[in-house]
């Protein structure tokens, strides 16, 4: 009887452990405390228009998405410019980008909603959406 209430135990403090962990996961990754952290972003090449992204959608250029490395397919992202405060909602249905200093690419189509193409790389803060 000593062992089973000690089982009981272990099982329990493991069942609250992973609770936990499922918890933090899920509020971290999405999840908006309508606070903007800063980064930098640039644009997707002409050459990758019609190809394939990797959450399996053909890229647009005129359409309002972005890669970003880690964030769910789906969601949906403020991306501010700090120099003028033009901003772009974009959905995010890539991975990328490859430079590490920068969270995400956007589309040229987004990227021309808060900065000019020449500029090619712009300061911005953003904030996860709900």
């Amino acid at each position: 009887m000593k062992t089973f209430y000690k089982i009981a135990q272990y099982a329990f403090k493991l069942y609250i452990f992973l609770l936990v962990l499922f918890v933090i996961s899920c509020g971290s990754r999405n999840a908006s405390n309508g606070s903007y952290r800063s980064t930098t972003v640039s644009y997707y090449a002409n050459k990758f228009n019609g190809k394939k992204t990797s959450s399996g959608e053909t890229y647009r250029h005129s359409k309002m998405t972005g890669a970003h490395k880690s964030l769910s397919f789906g969601t949906r992202v403020e991306v501010v410019n700090v120099e003028n405060d033009r901003s772009v909602i974009i959905t995010v249905n890539d991975r990328g980008p490859l430079k590490p200093s920068r969270e995400f690419d956007l589309s040229q189509g987004a990227f021309k909603k808060i900065a000019d193409l020449n500029e090619g790389v712009v300061k911005v803060k953003y904030r996860i959406l709900k």
